[in-house]
């Protein structure tokens, strides 16, 4: 028996935020960082809970790829003012803090109270870009610093009740982490799509996702203030975390997870870098009798879809993967590793703990075909343009 669960409440369009007119509590705990406050955005909310008589705490020192200390800190503030509502404004990484923030007092108040008298605060997650998909899933990404190591998190309680995507919040964010955010989605939406869980149902909303970021992701590049490419990116960030929290993801994030801990590039950036690479190898391509895993059929009918040459299914793979270095250099994001200034020699030095990392990594589990150690270390090698 297969399960697919779609959460949170959705509202979205410009102005979706005047949602929090009528949210119901009387103390937000609200989770962002410092660049959300200097903007002003964080301000958009204050003045609505205001007008709603709702008492406020701000926490802002999320940073990117947010830290466990940063977490451990959200921990003592939200247990101290107990709200009953938290809201997290801001890119995944305000997000995803604003989750495992949830996800650790819960489970600390578990030691203490039992477990049907806990009051969950009414979750609300306000994306600012068109990326992680974080509002709609039930998964965080958080770094252990000292050990240069991102950890995923996956458990129910951390998904958020409601998501508000209003696309005038995603105006300011500039083009290059637009490109980034906007290759993450696709990353997301692709991997849902090869997923061995993928159905029919997370098929439908990744093929949707897939289709609005090669059509919209290079107009709001060019173009911030393009209001509908950029609520179509909002929209499609959106189906894509669906797509996956039900779905799964696979080696391409395992990947991305541990060369972006090791060299601090963004995200979405190692997602893209790696996009092209992962495709090839669940496809198969260049290996001698390759076992068919029921990908190729499916990157094909994606390429066929998207009108990209696809007269068979080697062709349409082929033409997929162009399609993404396509999109990479259009967005001026590197093709290779080596491209994004990491040395040949620092590369080596970390390309075995790499491979494990990545072979460790919980992605990894529901890639449609199976990875070795040095299927790792080989496809790593490839990314980095040897």
């Amino acid at each position: 028996m297969k399960k697919f669960v779609v959460r949170p409440e959705i509202y979205f369009g410009e102005n979706s935020i005047n949602y929090l007119r009528k949210i119901n509590g009387k103390r937000a705990f609200i989770v962002t960082d410092p660049f959300m406050v200097k903007l002003g955005l964080v301000d958009k909310v204050t003045q609505l809970l205001d007008e709603n008589r709702v008492a406020y705490e701000i926490f802002s020192e999320v940073e990117p790829d947010p830290s466990l200390q940063t977490v451990k800190k959200g921990l003592m503030c939200i247990l101290k003012m107990k709200p009953d509502v938290m809201i997290a404004i801001g890119g995944g990484s305000s997000i995803d803090a604003a989750k495992a923030i949830m996800m650790l007092c819960i489970h600390t108040k578990e030691k203490f109270i039992d477990i049907e008298n806990i009051k969950k605060p009414c979750f609300v997650a306000i994306p600012t870009t068109s990326g992680t998909g974080s509002e709609v899933t039930s998964y965080a990404v958080i770094t252990d610093r000292e050990k240069d190591l991102k950890i995923p998190l996956s458990e129910d309680l951390m998904m958020p009740d409601v998501a508000l995507l209003d696309c005038a919040l995603t105006k300011t964010v500039p083009p290059h982490v637009t490109a980034d955010t906007g290759m993450d989605v696709l990353t997301h939406a692709i991997e849902a799509y090869a997923s061995s869980l993928a159905n029919d149902f997370t098929d439908i909303y990744a093929e949707k996702a897939i289709h609005h970021v090669f059509r919209y992701l290079l107009r709001a590049y060019k173009d911030g203030n393009d209001m509908e490419a950029r609520q179509k990116l909002h929209s499609a960030s959106c189906m894509a975390g669906i797509a996956f929290t039900n779905a799964s993801l696979g080696i391409n994030h395992s990947l991305a997870h541990t060369l972006g801990a090791k060299f601090h590039l963004s995200h979405g950036r190692s997602n893209a870098i790696f996009l092209p690479y992962v495709i090839r190898f669940n496809a198969g391509l260049g290996t001698i009798n390759a076992v068919n895993h029921g990908v190729e059929q499916k990157y094909a009918a994606l390429a066929k879809g998207l009108g990209l040459p696809a007269s068979n299914i080697e062709e349409g793979i082929a033409s997929l993967i162009e399609a993404v270095k396509f999109l990479n250099r259009q967005l001026v994001i590197p093709l290779t590793i080596a491209e994004a200034n990491i040395a040949n020699d620092v590369f080596e030095k970390h390309l075995l703990e790499m491979a494990s990392n990545a072979s460790a990594d919980m992605c990894t589990i529901n890639n449609p075909r199976r990875a070795s150690k040095g299927d790792f270390v080989k496809i790593l090698q490839e990314a980095y343009g040897k």
